[in-house]
Formats: C-alpha cells, sequence, structure tokens
C-alpha cells in the first residue's frame, strides 16, 4: 500500500523530467488531495518503485 511519509523533506538534486498530460494530472490531484506537493510525491512513488522491484536474474 502507498503510503505519505517524511523521508525527503531534504531533497535537493535538480532533475527534468517529462510526463504525459494524464499522468500528471493525476499526480497533481493525488498530491493535492494528500496536502503534500507534486515533488514529493514524485520522490515517494519513486522510492515505492524501487522498494518493489524485481531483480533480475542472468536467467532473464
Amino acid at each position: 500500500m502507498f503510503k505519505i511519509d517524511n523521508e525527503f523533506k531534504n531533497a535537493n538534486i535538480s532533475r527534468t523530467i517529462r510526463f504525459t498530460e494524464k499522468l500528471f494530472e493525476e499526480l497533481n490531484e493525488y498530491a493535492a488531495k494528500n496536502e503534500v506537493s507534486f515533488n514529493y510525491l514524485v520522490l515517494q512513488c519513486c522510492k515505492y518503485a524501487m522498494d518493489n522491484r524485481e531483480e533480475k536474474t542472468d536467467k532473464e
């Protein structure tokens, strides 16, 4: 389950990324409903994806 926490309060490395319009709108809406910044939500999403990824093996 996705949960908002305070792990990324001091993020300070800047990058430019591009979103589809639909995904951008969905993320903006979710961030607003949960009273967090868009940037903070994107960091949380990336962390969640990395923590829950499947590692590739030599057989794949």
